[in-house]
């Protein structure tokens, strides 16, 4: 968040965390106001088909992976499309995501990221690379968080840690 400020891409002092390392069964998306240091979401969110099963521990850069992708977004604007109330990202990781926008990698609701989804198949269902939400939380979340706030996918990949130029901040 701090990088993604000093560089100009943060519009507005809102913090999304998606902590890969945990299970897609557990609520590991978080949405914080940073300036009020409040948490404003906590849910669940999907990850790629490609990506893992109950994990996710394969990421990708690259179209039609159908993996996710790590590292640092600023939200852009919203659409009307296939999957509803949708978000645009972009990547400002050349390493990581830079490819997101191309990819077609948003936020957007999806049926099997539900509460009753999780409880009766013990994850959430998997998408295409984008961090997908449940349908009745997309459209509060996405307007809290979108035109200019930051996303941050976190996995403990060393080579990312050690390459990313927003993990180490001066």
């Amino acid at each position: 968040y701090i990088k993604a400020k000093q560089l100009g891409a943060v519009k507005k002092p809102i913090l999304t965390v998606i902590d890969y390392t945990q299970p897609s069964s557990e609520k590991r998306l978080w949405v914080f106001d940073v300036n009020k240091r409040l948490l404003l979401f906590n849910t669940f969110v999907a990850h790629g088909q490609k990506s893992g099963g109950l994990y996710a521990t394969h990421f990708s850069n690259t179209p039609q992976s159908k993996e996710s992708s790590i590292g640092t977004y600023v939200t852009q604007n919203t659409y009307q499309g296939g999957k509803g109330y949708s978000l645009n990202l972009k990547g400002l990781e050349t390493l990581s995501n830079s490819n997101a926008f191309n990819r077609r990698i948003v936020m957007h609701g999806a049926w099997y990221v539900t509460d009753e989804f999780v409880r009766s198949h013990g994850r959430a269902g998997r998408s295409w690379g984008c961090p997908a939400i449940s349908p009745q939380l997309a459209k509060p979340i996405i307007n809290t968080i979108k035109n200019g706030s930051v996303i941050f996918g976190y996995y403990p990949d060393k080579n990312y840690l050690d390459r990313s130029n927003f993990t180490h901040v001066a």
